[in-house]
């Protein structure tokens, strides 16, 4: 079972993974494409950020932005190296969803981007059933960023 813990910003582990996703997104977005959030940008009142921790081991991580009362956006989902390629993804996004469910949002969407780079992140949304979408919020039309969406049942 995966301990969570709300906001953690000031743990160096969990600062360390924010910024090497930052970084390495960055690096693998093309300018004006990159829509990652640094750690000041995680910690607007807008967004719910949770470090996820198994056996004392940080896991990984994930974050909520409200785009409206019922509508989120997942931010910053991102696995712990001890913990890649292993089928963990799937853990942290039902966890988020989770999350979701008691803050009462109704449906859920992400952008990620269209390289190679990030197949990974594109099958797993495709595993947890979110469908691809038209952009959201103040998503526009981009080549180099795909976008899904999911209704969820707050039962």
């Amino acid at each position: 079972m995966l301990k969570s813990i709300v906001g953690n910003f000031d743990n160096s582990e969990v600062n360390k993974l924010l910024t090497d996703h930052f970084v390495e997104l960055r690096a693998a977005s093309p300018e004006g494409s990159a829509h990652v959030l640094d750690i000041p940008g995680l910690k607007v009142s807008s967004i719910r950020f949770w470090s996820l921790w198994e056996n004392e081991k940080l896991f990984g991580c994930g974050a909520l932005k409200f785009l409206s009362k019922d509508h989120g956006e997942f931010k910053s989902i991102r696995i712990h190296n001890y913990f890649r390629n292993k089928g963990n993804g799937v853990k942290i996004v039902n966890h988020l969803i989770n999350e979701a469910k008691k803050l009462d949002i109704k449906r859920l969407s992400i952008e990620t981007g269209a390289g190679s780079f990030f197949e990974p992140a594109r099958k797993l949304f495709k595993k947890c059933n979110f469908e691809p979408c038209k952009p959201f919020a103040h998503y526009k039309e981009d080549l180099n960023s795909i976008y899904f969406t999911k209704l969820i049942n707050n039962n």
